[in-house]
């Protein structure tokens, strides 16, 4: 009765091992070299999206490239200098300047003419896409070089640089690697979330440069010294002393100066502040970087004996949007 049963145990282990089989046997890759007969034709594998399908290829950009049923043929290689990678049994391939998909069907012939692999189905995945990336530059947070794989907009790759910086400007200048001569200018708003037109799309190989702001300061015997972010040329001597508080009782008007950075160092601009106030003498433009240096009285103009020491005066200072 014993025997009986060990029998019929070791035949149905027997049949489930054979099922068991059969589904593998029908997955195995046909290579080139193995017997007539041996197994069937390779199926279609299932369709895979790839997040940077079609993306061009460039020297330094790291590829995996993957041979479906085939996990021996699956490498990772950088392009080479000469715009080549290396792969396994068809050697080296020339990719710079293909896109992922014409790399796809070059190796897969490649496979299938040298007998190697039949009906190859190649997938090749950018894992760094160095010829691609975008460069960020100007007054954003982290300059510098973003990979540019999928749609990229402005937008975009301002949050991948960490945003603007408080002295950034609202110009945005975009140089496409292609055609350099051509370059595309963005006037950004000030609120990005809201106002999305300048939102324009970013080409890989792109450089993004963010403008800097002008700045003018007011530093000397006023209410509030500080740093103030203009657009344009439009903020005046009177408007700007309003912005830091107005003068004090101590105050110095008719000893005012703008301090003004030339080629030449820098120049010193008297401004007769206490006739400006009383509309006396007409009020003054002011310049980006220009420091509007309004002295203290007698007993306080040591520490703001020259020009060079009312300049230090604007290091640290918070600098203030100024809004049309």
């Amino acid at each position: 009765m014993m025997g009986e049963f060990q029998r019929f145990a070791l035949g149905s282990v027997c049949i489930s091992l054979i099922l068991f089989c059969i589904p593998l046997a029908a997955q195995t890759p046909v290579m080139a070299d193995s017997a007539p007969g041996a197994a069937a034709s390779q199926p279609s594998p299932a369709p895979r999206l790839l997040a940077n399908s079609n993306t061009k290829l460039g020297t330094g950009d790291l590829i995996e490239v993957s041979v479906f049923g085939v996990p021996d043929l699956a490498s990772k290689a950088r392009v080479s200098s000469t715009g080549d990678v290396y792969l396994p049994l068809i050697d080296y391939v020339h990719v710079a300047d293909l896109t992922t998909d014409e790399a796809q069907n070059l190796i897969q012939k490649r496979l299938e003419d040298g007998g190697f692999v039949r009906n190859p189905h190649v997938t090749i995945f950018v894992t760094e896409s160095t010829s691609q990336a975008i460069t960020m530059a100007g007054e954003v947070s982290h300059p510098g070089t973003y990979a540019s794989l999928g749609d990229r907009r402005l937008y975009d790759l301002i949050s991948m640089a960490g945003g603007l910086t408080e002295r950034a400007g609202r110009n945005v200048v975009i140089i496409h690697r292609d055609d350099p001569a051509h370059k595309v200018e963005v006037q950004l708003s000030r609120n990005l979330a809201e106002d999305t037109k300048g939102n324009v799309e970013v080409e890989p190989g792109d450089t993004i440069i963010v403008s800097r702001a002008g700045i003018v300061y007011v530093v000397g015997d006023v209410g509030h010294p500080s740093g103030f972010v203009v657009e344009d040329d439009t903020l005046t001597v009177l408007k700007a002393l309003a912005l830091a508080g107005g003068s004090t009782k101590t105050s110095a008007l008719n000893k005012t100066q703008i301090l003004r950075q030339t080629p030449n160092g820098i120049q010193q601009i008297p401004i007769p502040l206490n006739k400006v106030l009383h509309a006396k003498s007409p009020d003054v433009a002011l310049a980006k970087g220009d420091v509007l240096f309004v002295p203290g009285s007698s007993a306080k103009a040591a520490a703001y004996r020259t020009a060079d020491a009312a300049m230090t005066l604007t290091t640290g200072l918070a600098l203030i949007a100024v809004r049309p």
